[in-house]
């Protein structure tokens, strides 16, 4: 099992730049794909950006690529001792049409962070919103 917290989110003037943190709960957290996802009112969840298990691989939707940048700690590139179990989400240049409440996800299957479909995603945080004025 795991647990997925969300932080980062907040209120930001298009062109500004915000950092989502999804820190992750179980010892298996690094043999995991991570991806991003973001649904904004009304609209269906989309995907954002994902990383594969040790970091070396990253895939982004073409709306953010670019601008966003996804990276991660684990046990893998850092010692065991000090393994946060986090993944990150740099966001810069935003624009309005980045408003959206951001979903970490994490998928068993260490390949899927090409898969863009949410359905591909076993577990899921809660959520925390952007919003960026214009």
């Amino acid at each position: 099992q795991v647990q997925l917290v969300e932080s980062g989110g907040g209120l930001v003037q298009a062109g500004g730049s915000l950092r989502l943190s999804c820190a992750a709960s179980g010892r298996t957290f690094s043999s995991y794909a991570m991806g991003w996802f973001r649904q904004a009112p009304g609209k269906e969840r989309d995907f954002v950006a994902a990383i594969n298990w040790s970091g070396a691989r990253t895939y982004y939707a073409d709306s953010v690529k670019g601008r966003f940048t996804i990276s991660r700690d684990n046990a893998i590139t850092i010692s065991r001792d000090n393994a946060k179990n986090t993944v990150y989400l740099q966001m810069n240049s935003l624009k309005p049409e980045d408003t959206a409440v951001y979903y970490c996800a994490a998928s068993v299957s260490s390949d899927h962070y090409t898969n863009t479909r949410p359905g591909a995603y076993d577990y899921w945080g809660q959520g925390t919103q952007v919003t960026v004025s214009s």
